[in-house]
């Protein structure tokens, strides 16, 4: 890399935690650039929340190097603690406490006067939405209520670097969402954002770059696009009329692509990535061929698209197994 120290937020090199007989993190390596949300997206126990506890100096490495802003993560852990702030997967808030209660006691141990912290814990109630729950019990919050106290309390003290453990588990879709708006106003104030993720459509929307890890180590980097694009240059979808004729629509498409079709949990789907290299009109006219086969062999499609490839089928490519739900913190740690 040719970047300067200070326009990086992160930066590892062979990164290793060990827990018994098991490398939870394996040889790690990550360059975060400053003032972007950069994803980590990997499957339940692929080390994503034992480096993030590395890097915020709750785990010291057992191998490699990390510093953050340029501060070596083990010998400058006050320095790097100074600009770092850590929202894990579960709620820290008082659930006996209010919302209001909980960010005033926050912000009196960071060092702000009485008033200061009142004033700036009711400036976050309300930029997330809490301010008519403000005087409420925390034990009565909605889980998205209780995500947004949890990440207005990391951010009491505007951080550097903001780590993000897998923020929306167990969230409904519209909680993610607001989630997700909090994340995208936090970047826009200039804070870098590291996300951990098991949503692959939570990384592809937030995520400028992101690192795809399994087994403790980066299996690929990149923007989603790039990331889409190293497994082919396209996806076939296909609805059959008939659902019987699927295993035949396998075998064509798996003969005129060159690449495995696979049956979706819809019983007429079918999918086929496009690599679009076999031709000079690309994955287009691959798809357009199939589309002939398909018809000679007497398979009626009713519904076709081709699209990009999507990060589900990007991380299914490199890991070889799904994305699984969203999860619980990683057994190894």
């Amino acid at each position: 890399m040719n970047r300067r120290v200070t326009d990086l937020a992160v930066e590892t090199s062979g990164l290793v935690k060990i827990f018994g007989d098991t490398r939870a993190v394996d040889g790690l390596d990550l360059t975060v650039p400053a003032g972007t949300v950069y994803g980590v997206l990997g499957p339940n126990g692929a080390g994503k929340t034992t480096a993030v506890r590395m890097l915020a100096t709750l785990l010291r490495p057992d191998g490699g190097q990390a510093r953050v802003f340029g501060h070596d993560v083990v010998r400058e852990a006050d320095a790097v603690r100074s600009r770092v702030s850590l929202t894990g997967q579960y709620a820290s808030v008082d659930e006996d406490l209010t919302g209001t209660e909980n960010l005033v006691l926050l912000a009196r141990l960071l060092g702000h006067r009485k008033p200061a912290a009142r004033d700036r814990a009711g400036l976050l109630l309300e930029a997330f939405g809490l301010s008519e729950a403000a005087e409420r019990q925390v034990k009565t919050y909605s889980g998205g209520m209780r995500r947004r106290l949890d990440i207005a309390a990391s951010i009491l003290s505007t951080p550097d670097l903001l780590f993000l453990d897998e923020p929306t588990t167990g969230l409904d879709p519209r909680s993610r969402s607001q989630v997700w708006d909090i994340v995208r106003a936090v970047v826009a104030h200039g804070t870098t954002v590291l996300l951990t993720t098991q949503y692959l459509d939570e990384a592809d929307r937030l995520a400028g770059r992101i690192a795809v890890i399994d087994h403790g180590r980066v299996i690929a980097e990149g923007t989603p696009g790039e990331l889409k694009s190293s497994i082919g240059t396209g996806t076939v979808h296909l609805r059959l009329r008939d659902p019987a004729q699927r295993p035949e629509a396998q075998r064509v498409l798996t003969r005129a692509l060159g690449v495995p079709a696979h049956a979706e949990a819809d019983p007429v789907a079918v999918t086929a990535r496009v690599s679009g290299t076999g031709s000079e009109y690309g994955a287009a006219e691959e798809a357009s061929r199939v589309l002939a086969e398909l018809a000679a062999a007497g398979i009626v499609v009713d519904d076709f698209s081709l699209g990009q490839p999507s990060l589900d089928e990007v991380f299914l490519a490199l890991t070889d197994r799904p994305a699984e739900p969203a999860a619980t913190e990683e057994a190894a740690a």
